[in-house]
């Protein structure tokens, strides 16, 4: 991609909005105070939502929603300064998110007796920074790989698009879309007169046996826009988790102490089930970073050659739309990160009653600040890479959590074993894997955000560095107000199991899921009792996906490993819409080629367009059930419950069953009907 020392600038696979000859304002004022509050406002929305159920919603759709109409008051704001604003307001939403699942553990673990404020604050905006830093050297190749669909990223980019076109047929199947997502989220989780999953499981012969499926529209409709590969790929690993591996290791570990049979096998699922997933998505992750090492690196030269060409010349001989913050600015700024990194481990990760020498605790502060840097880069670069396969919204960040804090903790058992042995020290080895690890989560949900903000950006025409400055901006906010709004939370609720007065009301106590599973796999690992087989199968499965996809390639099929090992991590309910949407988009992929011959020309402009229709009318039930998840956060935490607005009986809940199914099914055929529909 370089010839005579010259760096050519690679072509997008689509023409932007706004062309890199013009240039409009991004950065203003008024974005800069909007995209701090809206900042602010997502990531408290979302941390309720975090340590309750483990979940956050992804608030980029409506960040961009909720922006474009403040900035619709005023008559000189444009489509790129709404990007800004969206862009910053993510950030909220990621960093929150990347947070609770793996700080909690600290006080979880009484290593914190609350949320300290600096010491938090110190933790994002390191883990958010080098969340955004490490996904500029993957901008181009990540972009460029035609592969990823991005499908938040693809949503909204449509919305602001067609807003600011004011094309009729667009904002038509946005707007249809949008109000059909987000009646159908407010039935299901306000409401809950419909059921967003549909499980059935019955106990036989010593195993248990059944299918689970999930009807949310929003996940039926990210699974449209990924297409049918993804699809595929997700059901192999569903296949293996859960029709295969339920009833197998039920049979072999017996059944847990629960009554019902879906109790049963959610149990099975998450004791052992999930550790396979996080090996094959481990070594598949790996993998996919040795295969992007090409492009990655090609990106690194050209944006090397173009920073000695602009010194040489004094002139930028890039297109404004690829121009990122300098590369030599990112990496001092990594090397600059270390210090504080260090620092952090060693004054106030590491216990100050640690029973250990002075120069051993900075052998260990040293290669956990090395291993945020260089580990941190390898699952921040598969977070990325998530994102465009298979979305935001359905990114197992706590997966990519486990198996960095797994690596982590037994690089540490190694050290401990080599100073004389780990006995007496566990506790001091949990406490360091947790708050090391920490920092790579929030660069891990960051990274992931941020590629599809720049989707968003290379769809609309935006500015990469400005983007990258907004990214950054957005971090420094929320850093500042996330120890405030969880030190709030566990003053009010108490977090797994460790409450700040003796009187709380137990049963209103804020669950923490996700930092509860890494302090455990922590301890699993130095209690040497973690699930290292069923990891082990894990990555044999990886192995095997990988022989299985090169075989598929000569068919021109794919078999993304990395989603295998999604299919079997998630839950039905999470992976099941997915395929289904997948399934739709090819249905209607072979009903286009039946009816549109590749014999005449104008047949391909045709499909072209029925194929767009879909794709936007998907992004609509993306962008309305996202923002109706986020409008549902508010009466939730002010109840306390995420039951506040439910009107079904709970004795009825089979009917509720009965009627998100065949709303799920109405959902679909209306879909088809309206791509296919002759305009």
């Amino acid at each position: 991609m370089m010839g005579n020392n010259k760096a050519k600038s690679p072509k997008s696979p689509e023409k932007p909005l706004i062309p890199a000859t013009q240039s409009l304002p991004e950065i203003t004022i008024r974005a800069l105070i909007l995209g701090t509050i809206l900042t602010v406002i997502l990531a408290a929305a979302n941390a309720y939502l975090g340590l309750k159920v483990g979940q956050t919603i992804s608030a980029s759709i409506p960040a961009a929603i909720i922006s474009m109409g403040v900035l619709r008051f005023f008559k000189n704001s444009n489509v790129l300064e709404n990007t800004m604003v969206q862009t910053m307001a993510s950030v909220g939403e990621a960093l929150i998110s990347g947070v609770t699942f793996i700080l909690p553990a600290l006080v979880i673990l009484h290593a914190w007796e609350n949320f300290y404020y600096w010491q938090t604050v110190i933790i994002a905006l390191l883990g958010g920074t080098l969340g955004v830093l490490f996904t500029i050297p993957l901008r181009r190749a990540l972009l460029l790989d035609k592969t990823l669909r991005y499908p938040e990223g693809l949503a909204i980019g449509n919305v602001l698009k067609a807003s600011s076109q004011k094309e009729k047929t667009d904002m038509k199947s946005l707007t249809v879309g949008g109000a059909v997502g987000a009646g159908i989220s407010l039935f299901q989780t306000g409401f809950q007169i419909l059921a967003d999953n549909f499980y059935y499981w019955t106990k036989t012969g010593g195993t248990v046996f059944g299918f689970g499926l999930g009807l949310s529209p929003a996940l039926i409709a990210a699974g449209y826009i990924v297409g049918i590969n993804v699809a595929m790929s997700m059901l192999v690993g569903v296949f293996l988790g859960w029709v295969i591996g339920v009833p197998v290791l039920s049979w072999y570990y017996g059944f847990p102490p629960l009554d019902s049979a879906s109790d049963i096998a959610v149990s099975i699922w998450r004791q052992h089930i999930r550790y396979i997933g996080v090996g094959t998505m481990l070594l598949s992750g790996l993998w996919t970073l040795v295969v992007l090492i090409k492009p990655i690196a090609q990106s690194l030269s050209m944006s090397i050659a173009s920073l000695n060409q602009t010194k040489k010349s004094g002139k930028s001989i890039s297109i404004r739309t690829e121009r990122d913050i300098p590369i030599n600015y990112v990496f001092w700024s990594l090397l600059i990160l270390l210090i504080p990194t260090f620092i952090l481990v060693l004054l106030f990760v590491i216990p100050e009653n640690s029973m250990i020498s002075g120069s051993f605790r900075t052998v260990l502060s040293g290669i956990a600040a090395l291993y945020v840097l260089f580990g941190g880069f390898v699952f921040c670069s598969v977070s990325a890479y998530f994102a465009g396969l298979i979305g935001s919204t359905n990114t197992p960040v706590s997966a990519l959590c486990v198996a960095s804090l797994c690596i982590l903790c037994m690089l540490f058992l190694a050290i401990f074993n080599i100073n004389g042995g780990i006995h007496g020290y566990e506790t001091l080895g949990v406490i360091l894997g947790v708050g090391t690890t920490v920092v790579i989560a929030a660069g891990i949900s960051i990274s992931n955000d941020t590629m599809q903000d720049l989707k968003v950006g290379q769809m609309l025409g935006a500015t990469p560095w400005k983007q990258q400055v907004m990214l950054i901006l957005g971090v420094i906010v929320a850093a500042f107000v996330i120890p405030l709004i969880l030190d709030l939370l566990y003053n009010a609720y108490g977090i797994g199991g460790s409450f700040p007065r003796p009187d709380m009301d137990k049963s209103q106590m804020l669950a923490a899921p996700q930092a509860g599973l890494m302090a455990a796999v922590a301890q699993g690992v130095y209690a040497h009792n973690l699930e290292w087989a069923m990891i082990s199968i894990g990555a044999v499965i990886a192995i095997l996906c990988m022989f299985a996809n090169k075989i598929l390639k000569q068919y021109n099929l794919q078999l993304p490993v990395l989603a295998v090992g999604v299919g079997i991590y998630l839950q039905l309910d999470s992976s099941m819409p997915v395929i289904l949407g997948g399934i739709l988009a090819h249905i209607v992929q072979l009903k286009l080629d039946k009816g549109y011959p590749l014999r005449e020309p104008k047949n391909e402009t045709k499909k072209a367009k029925h194929k767009h229709r879909g794709l936007t009318l998907a992004c609509g039930v993306v962008a309305g059930s996202s923002v109706m998840g986020v409008i549902l956060a508010i009466p939730f935490a002010l109840k306390q419950s995420s039951s506040a607005l439910k009107i079904m009986p709970d004795d009825l809940n089979s009917l509720a069953g009965i009627l998100g199914l065949i709303v799920t099914f109405l959902l679909c055929a209306w879909i088809y009907r309206v791509v296919l529909k002759k305009s």
